[in-house]
Parts: C-alpha cells; sequence; structure tokens
C-alpha cells in the first residue's frame, strides 16, 4: 500500500482579483458608483509566439437595473500602473477584444522586449451619475505559447514521488474537441489493468488550468476494489508539460489523499 502524503499548491494562469490599493487614485472616487463585472474570458492570454495577431475577449456586463454611460478598459504592464486606455463601451453587455498589438502600441512596448510570463493588468473605469469610478475587479492577462493540440499530447513520463510512480505514459485528444484529453497507462505504471479507463483531463481554452472529473480506471487495485482519480493542475503550453494534483480513491477504503503528479513529454 502506498505512503500517504498530502500536496496542495494549485496553480493559474490567470487571476480575477478582487481589493483595492492605497495608490493615488486619478479616477477619483470608488466603491460609490456601478460596479461592472468581467465574465467569458477566452482566450485569456498573449500567445508569445504570435503577438502580432494574438487578443483576449470578454463581455462585461453592468449590474442589473443600473445604466452606466461608459466604460473604459485601461492596460498596465507589469507593475508600472500606466492605466493607458486601450478602448471603451457604452452599451451592455459589451463584448470586448483586445489585440496584443494594440497595447504594445499604447504602452510604447516593443514586441521583443515581452517575454513569457509578463503581465497586462486591465482594469475599467465607469462612468454613471457623472462621476467615474475604478472598479475593484482586475483582469490578469499573462503572455504564454498559444495552444498547440500536438505539443499537449503524445508520449509522457508521468513522476509522482508522493504516491511512488515513474513510468510511460501517452495523452490523445479526443476528435471533437482538443482541449480535451484521455490519459492512458498510470495504472497500467502499477501493474494495473485500466478496464474503465482511460482518465479524462480538460484543459481550460481561456487561462491552460487542467481540470479531471472524478473517474475509475481500474475495477480492481490490489484487492481494494476500484480505483479513481479527480483533480486540477496546469498545462504549460510552451513545452506541453502538465502539473496535476490528484485525489485518489480506493472502493473500499476511500480517499487516500492528493498526491502531486508531472507529465513531462518524451523526445
Amino acid at each position: 500500500m502506498k505512503n500517504i502524503k498530502i500536496a496542495g499548491l494549485i496553480f493559474a494562469l490567470f487571476t480575477l482579483a478582487s481589493g483595492c490599493d492605497e495608490l493615488p487614485d486619478p479616477a477619483g472616487e470608488r466603491g460609490v458608483a456601478v460596479i461592472p463585472a468581467i465574465t467569458d474570458l477566452n482566450p485569456g492570454v498573449f500567445d508569445s509566439k504570435d503577438l502580432e495577431n494574438s487578443y483576449v475577449e470578454f463581455i462585461v456586463r453592468a449590474p442589473e437595473g443600473s445604466v452606466p454611460e461608459k466604460v473604459t478598459v485601461v492596460a498596465s504592464y507589469l507593475d508600472n500602473f500606466e492605466r493607458v486606455t486601450i478602448t471603451d463601451a457604452q452599451t451592455f453587455p459589451a463584448t470586448i477584444r483586445i489585440e496584443a498589438k494594440d497595447v504594445l502600441e499604447k504602452l510604447d512596448i516593443q514586441t521583443n522586449e515581452v517575454k513569457n510570463g509578463d503581465i497586462f493588468t486591465f482594469e475599467l473605469l465607469t462612468l454613471a451619475n457623472g462621476k467615474t469610478t475604478r472598479s475593484v475587479a482586475a483582469l490578469s492577462v499573462p503572455v504564454a505559447c498559444g495552444y498547440d493540440v500536438n505539443l499537449a499530447t503524445g508520449s509522457y513520463h508521468s513522476v509522482s514521488p508522493d504516491w511512488n510512480s515513474d513510468g510511460t505514459i501517452t495523452l490523445t485528444a479526443d476528435e471533437d474537441d482538443p482541449y480535451k484529453i484521455y490519459v492512458s497507462g498510470l495504472e497500467e505504471i502499477e501493474g494495473l489493468v485500466e478496464d474503465l479507463g482511460p482518465l479524462v483531463i480538460h484543459i481550460d481554452p481561456a487561462t491552460y488550468s487542467v481540470s479531471a472529473p472524478l473517474k475509475a480506471i481500474s475495477s480492481d487495485a490490489w484487492g481494494y476494489g476500484a480505483i479513481s482519480y479527480q483533480g486540477t493542475g496546469v498545462f504549460s503550453s510552451c513545452d506541453g508539460n502538465y502539473t496535476m494534483y490528484f485525489e485518489i480513491i480506493l472502493a473500499d477504503l476511500g480517499s487516500q489523499g492528493q498526491y502531486s503528479f508531472t507529465f513531462t513529454r518524451n523526445q
């Protein structure tokens, strides 16, 4: 039986953060007017391999019963807080598409200055009832490689020091959904038969976060009944690797805890 050791840090490629800062606020008062929301972000990264054609898109929604006169989207690079105006909307809900090349031009940034992991921050300035306020919602957009299904699939080396697992697995994409990935071999590494597999994981096209709904893989795990996995993680779009955190469940013994796995592409 495996030793139980719980691992637990889960990464994200973007955040919808809330809060306030103590910096001087050129927008004036905050928290006294209409507060719009950012929803339906897709895609949610700027493609570092094609910044000229990359964009992010989202919907700005006004609270029910409110009618702002205008919402302006402002942008900053890293922690510089430039807050340069990018675009605005006067009817809601509004679909906003922001081209990376426009952001770079307005922030006076050269393409060759931008690297993977850099963050662009977008904030909303709302004009309502004669007052302009800055929303507490901020959208952080990372620079990352665009999604390539061929880089997300193939032969992988799976390692879990926590679960004492090390071996080769195979990832294949669904024919109709390139973000739906089938993972085969996790229990074959353990000498089990994956008669209930494969494990299914889903890559979020906006953030590259990964989810794995509860799924039994083998009906007989060392005499303790079916073994099931569920979890979360992140897909690295630049090298094709995965960092995963799985809760492993045995039918007769219940949850065995959460374990970290890395899936590294075999060259």
